[in-house]
């Protein structure tokens, strides 16, 4: 069954169609096959709503057996560097919620705590899925051959891009978080709904303080690359949630 792969901006999906075979456009998508592994690769646009779409098109059409959303984030742990790669084992939108005085209280998207509430926070792959990227990528810490570093940890979304080093601060604290971005909780969201297994892969470009602009613009080429160096460790694992969905 074919793996969804999806990314954000054009750098992205460029670096992820570099390494295919035999690509071939179909309307938006390219489909084709990366280490053997049948693909379909599509770019999303910025922003959850772009991102929704996208992957509603895509399960629409395609019927992934996974979605894997790919590409750059800004860092949020200051233990982590630019170039380091954060496989997200829950992904939370941090701006849905109910909106007071002091602020957004950040509540499970898609319920209202008053009116339909739950106690999920975030979506999350499964855990047959995790346990078999991690046996992938081998016993911690894992890193690239040029040093940078392999974590599992919390995936911020939210329809900002965040060049504040108080608010990254407050993120961090708040939601232990490692790593944030526009898209990838959106997607995880969609795929829950069609009940496909998901996985968001993500590389740091910046570290979401008042030099992410420039940081993110002189990385972006280079972590992107890093993004699908980790894909295609993983490859295997993925193709096996694929054949045998949740």
């Amino acid at each position: 069954m074919v793996i969804g792969l999806l990314a954000a901006i054009p750098q992205e999906r460029s670096a992820l169609e570099a390494v295919m075979t035999s690509p071939t456009k179909a309307g938006k998508f390219t489909v084709g096959a990366i280490d053997g592994h049948e693909v379909c690769v599509g770019s999303t646009g910025i922003g959850k709503v772009n991102a929704a779409i996208s992957a509603t098109q895509l399960c629409e059409r395609f019927a992934p057996g996974i979605i894997v959303f790919t590409g750059v984030a800004g860092g949020l742990d200051p233990k982590l560097a630019i170039g380091d790669v954060v496989i997200g084992a829950n992904l939370i939108q941090h701006d849905a919620g109910v909106l007071g005085d002091d602020g957004v209280e950040t509540y499970q998207a898609g319920h209202i705590p008053f009116f339909n509430p739950t106690s999920a926070l975030g979506f999350q792959p499964s855990e047959q899925l995790l346990a078999a990227v991690r046996d992938r990528l081998g016993a911690p810490p894992i890193r690239l051959p040029d040093g940078a570093r392999v974590i599992f940890g919390t995936i911020l979304t939210g329809d900002q891009f965040l060049a504040s080093t108080v608010e990254r601060e407050r993120l961090h604290a708040a939601f232990s978080a490692q790593a944030i971005e526009m898209e990838g909780a959106a997607v995880a969201q969609v795929a829950h709904r069609y009940g496909i297994e998901h996985l968001a892969i993500r590389t740091l470009s910046d570290l979401a303080g008042t030099n992410s602009p420039d940081d993110f613009s002189g990385f972006l080429d280079g972590v992107a690359r890093h993004t699908v160096a980790v894909l295609r460790l993983v490859f295997p694992a993925l193709s096996e949630a694929a054949a045998d969905p949740p």
